[in-house]
């Protein structure tokens, strides 16, 4: 016999079932009222649903999930709520933000049913009681907002109005999750000035890039020409000090063979006949001075006794003669200039007069 009441209780849930009321519809998002699970004594709660029941008119218990059995004529179903996340479509609707700019504004709600106790008996309608307290909740923080802050400041205006929702919500046992505004629609001239808004942002942002490339391209060729100054002013700083270093080895080169010249000059005057090898290399050098005159330049200053070679020969001896003297460690003696003069007067005697000289 409990078998077939079983089985007969089965039927018929799943009949009304059927025919079950649902809170929260989700194609049209509305609540709508119809039968209630008729008691059958039997009875199979689905998954994530509270069934509110009433013994002779007040508030008996929930049943949980699964099986549960009821007294027939005492206890009656009064209420089905889904603890599932329910998602509410929120209307269109008008706000005026706080630079008077009228927005059309739609949004989704999500939400879940914490306390199907407070849920059932706590406000008549719920969904219709949230929606309004969305709406009015929108409009209230859209006006403390400008036009330009409700697009950057969207997730702080979804928070503020989920807060909002939830400080009143919480005595109808509901629990808002989360906020999202789908759309928002501006008047058309404020669509056209918030364009050229845009336009004229870019175009800004385009000139200080341009002027910005520019001023760096100026600098990184400001900085180029210091290096290249720079690095020319250190080349030939270099090229200074290397050039004043070879001029100064070459002089001492040329000092250290002079010196070396002079050193084997006075070796070779000590020697036999060293005066008349110097009055040869003195002859020698003025005939060659001679020849070069007025190959150098046009002016030319010639002595009067310019063919006297003999004359310049003992003039040049005349002078080494007295250096030789006058030399306090004797490097000369009396004797080789004696000699000196003597060749001299020798070398004399094969040269023609000087009115000759002059003559030719």
């Amino acid at each position: 016999m409990l078998r077939t009441l079983c089985r007969r209780g089965g039927a018929i849930f799943q009949q009304s079932q059927r025919a079950a009321p649902r809170l929260w519809v989700t194609p049209a998002q509305q609540r709508w009222a119809s039968s209630l699970p008729i008691n059958t004594v039997v009875l199979f709660v689905p998954q994530q649903e509270a069934w509110v029941v009433e013994r002779m008119g007040r508030y008996h218990r929930i049943l949980e999930p699964g099986l549960n059995f009821l007294i027939p004529l005492l206890d009656k179903v009064r209420y089905v709520q889904s603890l599932k996340e329910i998602v509410i479509d929120v209307p269109e609707q008008s706000a005026v933000s706080l630079d008077n700019v009228t927005l059309q504004i739609d949004g989704v709600l999500y939400l879940r049913i914490l306390d199907p106790f407070k849920a059932s008996y706590g406000v008549e309608d719920p969904e219709y009681a949230v929606t309004q307290l969305a709406q009015t909740t929108m409009r209230s923080e859209l006006g403390k907002l400008t036009l330009d802050k409700v697009f950057r400041e969207r997730e702080s205006l979804n928070s503020n109005i989920v807060h909002s929702i939830n400080q009143a919500s919480d005595e109808w046992g509901i629990r808002c999750l989360r906020y999202e505004i789908k759309d928002i629609h501006v008047p058309p001239r404020v669509k056209e000035s918030m364009q050229m808004q845009v336009e004229a942002e870019r175009k800004k942002r385009a000139t200080v890039l341009e002027s910005e490339g520019m001023r760096e391209a100026a600098i990184n060729v400001a900085e180029g020409r210091k290096q290249a100054q720079i690095l020319a002013s250190e080349g030939e700083k270099a090229e200074q000090i290397n050039q004043a270093a070879g001029e100064a080895q070459a002089v001492l080169a040329k000092a250290e063979a002079k010196a070396k010249a002079i050193r084997l000059l006075s070796d070779a005057l000590t020697e036999q006949n060293g005066n008349a090898a110097a009055s040869l290399s003195v002859a020698e050098q003025y005939v060659s001075a001679f020849s070069n005159l007025a190959k150098q330049t046009n002016t030319v200053l010639l002595p009067s006794n310019t063919g006297d070679v003999t004359g310049m020969v003992t003039q040049a001896m005349t002078i080494y003669s007295a250096l030789a003297k006058a030399s306090p460690d004797g490097s000369v003696k009396p004797a080789a200039a004696a000699a000196a003069e003597k060749k001299e007067e020798e070398f004399r005697d094969y040269l023609p007069p000087p009115e000759e000289q002059r003559t030719q």
